[in-house]
């Protein structure tokens, strides 16, 4: 607000200018004229008098206010008659009167906007019947009737609808309408005026529809008047997006029925780049209801089909475990489909494994998703175990042969052996990640890996000393083929291999026995304590069977 610094105010302001620490003038280096202060303040009596002593109604502040602006922003119609025959009786002609009711602000605001926006319904009546110019738009592109709308004044829009304010020109840099903001501010009764003659299709800078606003804020009431008045539910902005699409990404319910209720296509497609779904909306961001509500109506082309997105991925995405386990629950293939061509993802596994989503991948896992050479690649080129780990909670290395009741107890029996397209895959490539050995070798060969499948020239090539010491111990080693032992005799000529002392001399009769046993048993089985338990020897043997003597 301007400083009041009038000579011919109150001497009540004056003296307080006066007073130590409260002069105002370093804030405010100019003032209100003396006529524009007795307008704001509603007081014609003091107004007339200035006005007969010769003080002009059209001396502009520092912001550009005049009287005009001050008596109709504070609404003293009183006040603004006076002004209004002030200025006829001055103007000198009626292309100046009508330039002074028109003047504006430094904001571009004139005096009819400013009684608009505070809702000053006697204001603007009496501007309008002064020939104010009912469209004139601020330097932000507003205008009395945008501002009435935005301020929820519902007489002031019927007054200035009435008069023919337009109804249909874009406002602000996003070029909304009125029934763009009238839905956005959740201005239910202006939305039914506006409706009866507006533009429903309307479009903003992005091709949205005043619908889109109701469906993505949640404007049920708003949503509701605009489907009866006829406005399209499935139509789409620039990059493809469904008012439906919109609603499911935000949580709304109870807009989702009512689209869906009266017309809006679940399997339109909303996005340029990929075939996305509401469904996909709803998986993302965690909405069960609506998802389980899109689930009913939505085709299920979208789980496996080629050139298409399971819902499942964005699930991932937005780390929903509950959107996952409903998608999952409702048959929602784990493997998806292959979308490497669309969003550089190969599966939902590998997408949780590339991201270290944990507990996404051990859903995925449980529910039976296939590991390939992607998905071995991420859990094996590691410095850790952890992943591997997690894959070996819920797969068996072979089918097993041996299941006791406790294994069926505590839940083992649904872990699933890995396919044989899915062992080999792990084989190779364990094989070409030799150079991290000591993450995956120790934990796959407690797990019953057969260890001669790991003798191979790279990793006696590549893995470090500790682990080609590791993977020889649970091997006959004097029996490997000369192919190896000559790699072997060359790092240890370069000191890249520091072999056990054992390995100068043939395996002793105890360690034979054990590598038979396991060729019996097999290697997986006899590395189970549930199985090797109930063999006839002395339980002293158990650890000894399970090489748990091998660092």
């Amino acid at each position: 607000m301007a400083s009041l610094r009038c000579s011919d105010l109150t001497q009540t302001s004056s003296t307080a200018s006066r007073r130590p620490g409260m002069d105002f003038s370093a804030c405010y280096e100019d003032s209100v004229s003396s006529v524009a202060a007795a307008a704001r303040l509603g007081n014609k009596r003091r107004m007339r008098y200035l006005i007969r002593q010769g003080h002009t109604v059209d001396l502009a502040d520092n912001r550009g206010w005049r009287a005009i602006h001050e008596a109709a922003a504070a609404g003293r119609v009183g006040c603004l008659k006076e002004i209004l025959s002030a200025a006829a009786r001055t103007a000198g002609s009626s292309a100046g009167f009508q330039a002074y009711v028109n003047s504006a602000t430094h904001e571009g605001e004139s005096a009819c906007f400013l009684a608009a926006r505070s809702g000053h319904l006697d204001a603007v009546r009496l501007l309008l019947k002064a020939r104010a110019n009912i469209d004139q738009l601020t330097n932000d592109l507003s205008c009395p009737l945008y501002v009435a709308v935005s301020n929820g004044h519902k007489d002031v829009v019927q007054l200035l609808l009435a008069k023919g304010a337009m109804l249909d020109r874009s406002h602000t840099a996003s070029c909304w309408t009125c029934l763009h903001l009238a839905v956005y501010q959740d201005h239910v009764d202006i939305v039914r005026l506006l409706v009866e003659s507006a533009d429903l299709e309307a479009p903003d800078d992005y091709k949205v529809t005043p619908l889109f606003l109701a469906a993505q804020h949640g404007r049920r009431q708003c949503l509701e008047v605009l489907v009866h008045a006829g406005a399209n539910v499935n139509a789409q902005a620039v990059d493809l997006a469904s008012p439906l699409l919109l609603a499911s990404q935000e949580g709304h319910l109870s807009c989702v029925d009512f689209l869906l209720q009266h017309g809006a296509d679940a399997n339109l497609v909303c996005g340029q780049n990929w075939p996305q779904l509401p469904i996909h909306a709803a998986a993302e961001f965690g909405h069960l209801s609506i998802l389980r509500r899109l689930l009913r109506v939505t085709e299920r082309a979208c789980d496996r089909d080629e050139g298409m997105v399971s819902p499942l991925y964005l699930a991932v995405q937005g780390r929903q475990l509950p959107s996952m386990e409903l998608l999952l629950a409702e048959g929602f293939s784990p493997d998806a489909q292959d979308c490497d061509s669309l969003l550089d993802l190969h599966s939902p596994l590998s997408l949780a494994l590339e991201c270290e989503l944990r507990e996404e991948a051990r859903l995925l896992l449980a529910a039976g998703a296939t590991l390939d050479l992607d998905e071995w690649s991420l859990v094996l080129s590691r410095h850790d175990a952890d992943v591997l780990k997690l894959v070996l909670e819920h797969r068996w290395l072979y089918p097993p042969r041996f299941l006791s009741d406790d294994s069926a107890a505590d839940g083992r029996s649904s872990k699933t052996a890995l396919r044989p397209p899915e062992f080999d895959d792990m084989l190779l490539m364990a094989l070409q990640q030799a150079e991290f050995a000591d993450s995956w070798l120790p934990p796959l060969l407690k797990a019953g890996l057969e260890p001669k499948l790991l003798l191979h020239c790279n990793i006696m090539k590549v893995a470090n000393s500790e682990m080609v010491n590791f993977l020889l111990q649970f091997v006959n080693w004097s029996t490997m083929p000369p192919s190896l032992k000559d790699i072997l005799c060359q790092r240890r000529a370069r000191k890249t291999w520091q072999p056990l002392p054992q390995f100068d001399s043939i395996p002793d009769l105890s360690h034979l026995c054990r590598l038979q046993i396991r060729i019996l048993m097999g290697a997986d089985a006899v590395m189970r304590p549930d199985v090797v338990g109930r063999l006839p020897v002395p339980p002293c043997l158990h650890h000894f069977l399970q090489f748990d003597d091998i660092a």
